[in-house]
């Protein structure tokens, strides 16, 4: 394998980032989502916002010279930490969101991800979190095992997304931001 690492996002990787976005969406939700909604995941403008914007932080993994998946992260808003009867939690200021980690499936299973979590966990603790959340759709069981293999668990909180006319259910996962990065 060749080297393997993650960096901060800069300008010159919105458009790897919104490649990776669009084939992994469109391989790995193509049954879940309809093909409109796939279809318009090429906004370019979007991710370069995202990637120049201050108050998210986005990490991409490489190996070699192949940009191989990118993860975004901040401060979680409360409405994505809220109990299911819109209570907060007690820590709700200090908890930060993964709102996406990919890694293209071709790069799968090479540490990408875990390696992606990291960065995102030790840039959220930089931001004063302790803990971290993210939404998976209930029918991705690779991300659910993936998140519980760092320690996320679900905390029984699901919500329901109008995905282009179809519901989408996801379940929201939680655990330590205490996770470090690996060489390799």
């Amino acid at each position: 394998m060749a080297e393997a690492s993650v960096r901060p996002a800069v300008p010159a990787d919105v458009e790897e980032i919104a490649r990776i976005q669009r084939d992994t969406w469109r391989a790995a939700y193509a049954e879940l989502l309809p093909a409109e909604v796939l279809a318009g995941l090429d906004n370019v403008d979007a991710v370069r916002e995202l990637v120049e914007q201050s108050t998210a932080v986005v990490h991409v993994a490489t190996e070699g010279e192949w940009t191989v998946g990118f993860c975004v992260a901040g401060l979680a808003p409360d409405s994505e930490v809220a109990e299911a009867d819109g209570t907060l939690p007690t820590d709700a200021a200090t908890t930060g969101l993964v709102a996406t980690l990919l890694v293209e499936p071709r790069w799968g299973r090479r540490g990408h991800g875990g390696r992606l979590l990291a960065a995102a966990a030790q840039a959220l603790r930089g931001q004063g979190a302790t803990r971290g959340v993210s939404w998976v759709p209930e029918a991705d069981r690779a991300s659910l095992a993936f998140y519980a293999s760092v320690g996320w668990q679900s905390d029984g909180v699901v919500r329901t997304l109008d995905a282009g006319g179809r519901p989408l259910r996801e379940a929201r996962v939680t655990g330590s931001l205490d996770l470090k990065l690996t060489s390799s």
